[in-house]
């Protein structure tokens, strides 16, 4: 799909700063084309790093049987509508941002690709879709819907006061597989909160990696994060240190999953593929951060499912 860049100095034929929020490049024409860059920009590829372990919390909370067919279509859709309005919702809070920030000023909004009309109805459908989900679920995700919605927006603009955005970030990633454990059984238990801690402690880490790339932007722009408060060297070893947390959540969910060696393959998997992102990005080469946070992120929260799902199939 072709790009439409535009600089994010433009003037006003005044000479005064234009408002990047009100600068508009049509590139797209139609529904059709609003709706495949609105796909694109809520990027349903990194789905892949919390619906993998939605279904382990399913699947476990399920014990000898197997969710029914509803739990499953309805998990699924208020995973993906959850998804899309945050995804939504945090593009809308950080358009202006986003189009001064090289890196981020050829999305859909600050490169005039989508208006933000058009992204607040995906926001409000999406939100709406989600809390249907929830409805049709049980009683206690209805009442956690909401609460849910504001920690998922909540994040988008954790970055203007906190450092600790990335645990938020983890935080909204990790209710994901205690929202599935308690579609199946509608109780809040120790197991899923055990991997939902250590789902936000992997996300943490691995978003403190990413956001090296952002350092001297954030700063520049008065956000918070570890890099931008602590300096490169000292946020990857904070980093190393959520990931240590997170194996040591993943290991308890194994064993309260009831143990076995292909779940505890699950989690050496997990360890090696953390290891493997920490060896490819170094506080004076962030070269490789793409693939330490998609590929070798994306694999861990696969391959850790389908051991398993493996396991869970195999007396």
């Amino acid at each position: 799909m072709r790009k439409a860049r535009r600089d994010p100095q433009t003037t006003t034929p005044g000479g005064n700063a234009a408002d990047p929020r009100e600068t508009r490049v049509s590139v797209n024409h139609g529904l059709l084309g609003e709706l495949g860059e609105a796909a694109d920009m809520v990027a349903f590829k990194h789905s892949v790093f919390a619906l993998p372990f939605a279904v382990m919390s399913l699947i476990t909370a399920a014990g000898d049987g197997w969710p029914s067919a509803g739990t499953w279509a309805w998990v699924v859709i208020a995973m993906i509508s959850a998804r899309t309005a945050a995804m939504s919702f945090n593009r809308l809070a950080d358009h202006e941002l986003d189009t001064f920030n090289p890196r981020t000023a050829d999305r859909s909004l600050p490169a005039g690709r989508l208006s933000r009309r058009f992204v607040w109805r995906v926001t409000v459908i999406a939100a709406l879709a989600f809390m249907g989900a929830a409805a049709m679920l049980n009683r206690l995700c209805l009442v956690l819907a909401v609460p849910t919605l504001g920690v998922l927006f909540g994040y988008s603009y954790a970055k203007r006061w906190t450092a600790a955005a990335h645990l938020w970030l983890g935080l909204s990633l990790g209710i994901a597989p205690i929202g599935a454990w308690i579609a199946v059984t509608g109780a809040i238990e120790p197991p899923p909160l055990m991997l939902g801690a250590a789902v936000m402690f992997w996300v943490a880490g691995f978003d403190i990696i990413y956001s090296l790339q952002d350092e001297s932007f954030d700063r520049s722009h008065s956000l918070r994060s570890i890099p931008a408060a602590v300096g490169p060297r000292a946020a990857l070893r904070i980093a190393r240190f959520f990931h240590v947390l997170a194996l040591a959540g993943f290991a308890a969910f194994a064993a309260a999953a009831g143990g076995g060696w292909l779940r505890f393959a699950a989690v050496a998997t997990a360890a090696v593929l953390m290891g493997w992102q920490h060896r490819l990005v170094r506080a004076d080469d962030l070269s490789a951060v793409d693939a330490a946070f998609f590929t070798a992120n994306g694999l861990l929260s696969v391959a850790m499912c389908s051991l398993f799902v493996i396991a869970r199939l195999v007396p």
